[in-house]
Formats: structure tokens, sequence, C-alpha cells
């Protein structure tokens, strides 16, 4: 147990970094059954340019979304600090900032809505057929803009706090409702691509108000109260806007790098890139798993810098980083007796299937050789040290671009998985290069 400087008691044991770990991981893995059901509930219906649609129309709000998850990220070192400084007026504020931003971002992507539509429909090629469907799935998810965005601000500052059970159960009433929504409209109500979009939209508005409810309860557990000036403050604005800023760009360059490897394995042809899609696969659980303890660490990291206490950082770094390196371990041994296994679960054409058991090296070793990255992002986020996030990211995917301009040449699709995996290293030298002058700035 250790005690920062504002008097508050903080503890970390191992049972807390798995309390704060475990929920994250269960939600991370029940992400995927949204587009899972929607797929499999538009599947029921005959013509298959349903799926194709759902298909377009989710990837056009991934890629929206995808940066703006830094609202998530933002939102969970600013609570995490206020909590551990034990300001819980400050909490407050800090989620009331991060609302308001993500509502004005909400209703701007509303109001632009026609011409991201136009512009994403223009850029992807598709059959009539699918791309009418896709428009008016488009046209009526769109709405859910503000709610989605609000989603990540409650999950983020559930987060900081170390209340990832909330967050997980705000996930399972998103995912559920959206679910049972998706039935009811295309199965019950005959609807197509406009019920399960329907069904999206109405679920985000239920899991918002969901948590906005379990927000409340906590605000009254935790007391403090409401300012306007302190909300409004100059000061904490741009501090606020700045942090998501740096960490929108960071984001930004890890989907360019996961895009680039994906577009350089469609130049190698069809069968390696169904093969590094697998094995892609496979690097994608294993994320889900360890950004559980990279969540963990930026939480109570977080609490830990609020309440100026160095010795509670360091045994939080320490903890939840022997967690996150066990867990790696573990997954990398699964892969390398289980690994051809889900291969040929993914898979029934036998070349891809030898190709993808030729390369499962990589994705054996990626989890062990990229936890630590995992790691340092959570340290460095619930620091609030975002610019060191954005401007080392940045150095880390020029490594693994010089990486993949070497190796490739040489070494063909060994290269391009070994420059990934370069990528990874690299992110994690630069950061790990950068906690010292961390360790000055904050204690």
């Amino acid at each position: 147990m250790e005690t920062g400087t504002t008097g508050k008691t903080i503890e970390i044991t191992h049972k807390k970094v798995l309390a704060v770990a475990i929920p994250i991981m269960l939600s991370n893995l029940s992400e995927p059954l949204i587009g899972v059901v929607d797929t499999a509930v538009l599947g029921q219906l005959p013509q298959a340019h349903f799926i194709g649609a759902i298909a377009i129309a989710s990837l056009i709000f991934s890629i929206i979304y995808w940066g703006l998850g830094s609202l998530r990220m933002g939102t969970g070192g600013l609570a995490a600090q206020a909590f551990g400084a034990g300001d819980m007026s400050e909490l407050r504020a800090v989620f009331a900032r991060a609302l308001l931003i993500s509502t004005i971002i909400g209703i701007f992507i509303i109001a632009i809505g026609p011409l991201l539509g136009k512009t994403a429909f223009w850029l992807i090629e598709a059959s009539p057929a699918v791309e009418g469907q896709a428009k008016v799935y488009f046209d009526i998810r769109i709405w859910s803009a503000p709610f989605a965005l609000a989603n990540y601000v409650i999950l983020g500052w559930f987060i900081g706090m170390g209340r990832t059970g909330y967050a997980f159960a705000v996930q399972l009433m998103l995912n559920l409702t959206n679910i049972a929504l998706d039935v009811f409209f295309v199965i019950g109500l005959s609807m197509t691509a406009d019920g399960v979009a329907l069904g999206t939209l109405l679920a985000e508005i239920i899991a918002v108000s969901f948590g906005l409810f379990l927000v409340w309860r906590i605000l009254v557990q935790n007391g403090g109260h409401w300012s306007r000036r302190r909300i409004f403050q100059k000061a904490a604005l741009v501090r606020t806007v700045s942090v998501n800023a740096d960490i929108m760009v960071r984001s930004l360059a890890l989907t360019f790098s996961f895009a680039f490897f994906t577009a350089q394995s469609a130049k190698a042809g069809d069968i390696i890139i169904a093969a590094n899609a697998i094995l892609m696969h496979l690097l994608t659980i294993s994320a889900f798993f360890l950004d559980g303890f990279a969540v963990a660490v930026e939480a109570m990291a977080g609490q830990a810098v609020g309440a100026r206490d160095r010795p509670l950082f360091w045994k939080t770094v320490k903890m939840t980083s022997q967690w996150g390196l066990a867990v790696s371990v573990l997954v990398s041994i699964i892969y390398a007796f289980g690994g051809p296994f889900f291969i040929d679960l993914m898979s029934v054409n036998e070349a891809v299937r030898t190709t993808a058991r030729t390369y499962l090296v990589w994705a054996i070793i990626a989890p062990v050789m990229g936890f630590a990255c995992f790691q340092l992002d959570g340290i460095f986020t619930g620091a609030t040290r975002t610019a060191d996030l954005r401007n080392m990211m940045i150095i880390s995917v020029l490594f693994y671009l010089a990486a993949w301009y070497v190796l490739t040449p040489l070494y063909g699709n060994n290269g391009l998985w070994a420059s990934l995996i370069v990528f990874f290293i690299f992110r994690a030298i630069t950061l790990g290069a950068r906690m010292p002058a961390l360790l000055r700035e904050l204690f």
C-alpha cells in the first residue's frame, strides 16, 4: 500500500492488476461480436450484396472512428491523474471537458456526413447493389457519431479510475443490445441494411445512457462538485485538446503501419495475403490480451503520477509488466503448439495453410517481442506524455519503412514480417529512451 502527497491511499496488488486487466481483455474479445452478428443476421437473407454492403459501410466508420479512439486514451490518462491526486472536482471537470469535445466532434461528423459518404463511396469501387445498401446503412448510422464518441469518453473515464468492470459492463450492454436489435429488425421486421444500422444507432444511445447512469453513481460515491469555471479553464481545455491530438496522430501512424503491411502482402499474391491475414488474426488476438495490462498500467501509473508517488509508480510498472510478459510468453507457447490447428480452422485452402505454417514463427514471437511497447504505451498515456507517444511512434514508423526497404527485397515475406517486428522493437526502444526524462519531469 502506498500513500500519495494528497494523503489518498492507493493499493497496488497482483489481484488489483488482474481486476483491472481482465475486464479489458473480455471487452476486447467481445468487440468483434458486433461485426460477426451483423454479418450472420444479414447472411440469413438470400441476397449476397447485403453482407458486402455492411462490410464496406462498417469499414468507413472504423476509419472515421479509429483516430478518435484518442478520446478514450486521453480521457483515461487525465482521469487517472485527477483520481490519484484525490481531486474529485477535477475528475468531474475532466469528464465534462472530454464529453464536450466529443459532442462537438460528433455533431461536426454528422454535418459533414454527406461529404464523407460521397468521398468514401467514390474511393471504394463496389457494385450498384452493394453501394446502394451501404449508403442506406451509412445515412442512418452517421447519426450515432456523438454517442459513439461519448462512449469512448465514458470508457476512458472508467479506466482512469481503475473501474474497468464498469467499462466492460458498458461494452457488454452495447454489444448485447446491438445483437438483440439486429435480430429484431432484420429477422423480426424483415428489414435489411437499414435494420442493422438502426440497431447500431439505438444500441449506442442505450449504452451511453447506461454509462452516464454509472458515471452518476460513481460521482455520488466520490463527492466533489461541478465548477463551470474549472471546466472551461483555458489551460485545461488546451491540454485536453493537445493530449487527444497527439494520441490521434500516434493512432493514425499505427494504422498506416498495419495498412502498409496489408498492402505489401497483397502485392505478393493471393496466397501470401491470405496466409498473412490469418497470422495477423493471431496477432490481433494476442494484442487483445496484452492490451489488458497496458490499460492496467495506464490507469495505475496515471494515479501514481497524480499522487506524485514515485515508489508507487515503479511498483505499478514492475507488477503490470511481469503479468504482461507472462501472458505474452503463454500466448507464444499456445501459438507454437496450437498454431497449425488455428490456421486450419481459418482456411480450407491447402496452399494457404502450408504458406501460413511456413511463416507461423513470426506470429509466435510477436507477442513476446511486442509486449514492451504495449506497456510503454500505457505508461506514457497514463502520464499524459502524449507528445512523446506521437514523436516516438513517427520515428518507429520510419525505422519500420527502412527495415522493409532493406529486408523485403532480400527475404521476401520473411523480410516483411521481420520489418514489423523491428517496428515493435523500436517502439519499445524509443519510448524506453524517454523514460529518464519522463521520471525527471514527473517526480
